[in-house]
């Protein structure tokens, strides 16, 4: 069965009558060259246990399976278990839990499922829980890899650099853990139903250590509390936006440390690198001591 097949896949969701889900963001792949090059970007091998994340018909579980030492999926949508035993019947390597992933305890499980091997992730991602899922993947803090399918608009803010209008402080946080590729789109008319927006696909991959080195470790805590101050207002000076909404950090003191630093006190957050923002969060530690 050719699982991209818009035909196949229309008679294989008919027989056994299944339908999209919009609250699930269910959006399947039907063009064969999207899960064989998001598969073949993971770098995975025998050693590798992968991780996916709503497999749909399983497209790219069959994929990775003919990659990775074991699969894991996780699919919140029951209705495809009937449809998920059949394209996926001859696939020895795959287990399939069905549940929330975002009520995993995402070490725990890969441990019970995969011991023993590398664990990775390789899914395309419901476009509505993009960011809690790789918040999720990250903070698990056991894989090397997460190669995923999401909203190009998404990726870009992932992968952007500071004074770029796709800067924020989600892409702070990704890279602070990750190295971030943005490596390649996919349009809607590769998607049954079609989604309105274009996708892309990205690889992170687990730093050794944080891009910046972190003399004071509660810098850190810091340092990301002035990145959400600066990116929930940021068309606001840093001074404004720090004062207003970090508790215990006055106009005062935050004019003191950009001084300090030799930046003007009137900068605003989206133009500082993620060393800017550490040596800030350092400066003010150091004047609270």
């Amino acid at each position: 069965m050719n699982l991209t097949d818009y035909n196949e896949i229309r008679a294989l969701l008919a027989r056994h009558r299944f339908r999209f889900s919009k609250s699930m963001g269910q959006n399947f792949l039907t063009a064969a060259w999207v899960p064989e090059d998001i598969a073949a970007s993971a770098m995975l091998d025998e050693e590798t246990g992968v991780l996916e994340i709503g497999p749909g018909v399983g497209c790219l579980t069959r994929e990775l399976s003919k990659r990775a030492g074991k699969v894991l999926c996780v699919e919140l949508d029951k209705a495809l278990k009937p449809i998920l035993a059949e394209t996926l019947q001859d696939c020895e390597n795959v287990e399939i839990v069905y549940g929330n992933v975002l009520k995993q305890d995402l070490p725990e499980l890969m441990e019970e499922h995969q011991p023993g091997l590398r664990h990775a992730v390789c899914a395309n991602l419901p476009y509505n829980i993009t960011s809690p899922v790789l918040t999720a993947l990250i903070e698990a803090d056991c894989f090397e890899t997460i190669t995923v399918m999401i909203q190009r608009e998404v990726a870009r803010r992932i992968c952007a650099g500071p004074g770029t209008d796709d800067y924020g402080g989600f892409g702070i946080f990704v890279q602070w853990y990750m190295e971030t590729e943005l490596l390649f789109d996919v349009p809607p008319s590769c998607f049954v139903p079609q989604p309105k927006v274009t996708s892309s696909v990205i690889r992170l991959t687990r730093r050794k250590s944080p891009p910046v080195e972190v003399r004071d470790p509660e810098a850190a805590d810091m340092m990301f509390r002035l990145v959400r101050a600066a990116f929930n207002q940021r068309r606001k000076t840093l001074v404004n936006a720090v004062s207003s909404q970090v508790a215990g950090v006055t106009k005062e003191q935050i004019e003191g440390a950009l001084t300090a630093l030799g930046f003007d006190t009137r900068i605003r957050g989206e133009v500082l690198s993620t060393a800017d923002f550490l040596h800030i969060a350092e400066s003010l530690n150091a004047a609270g001591e």
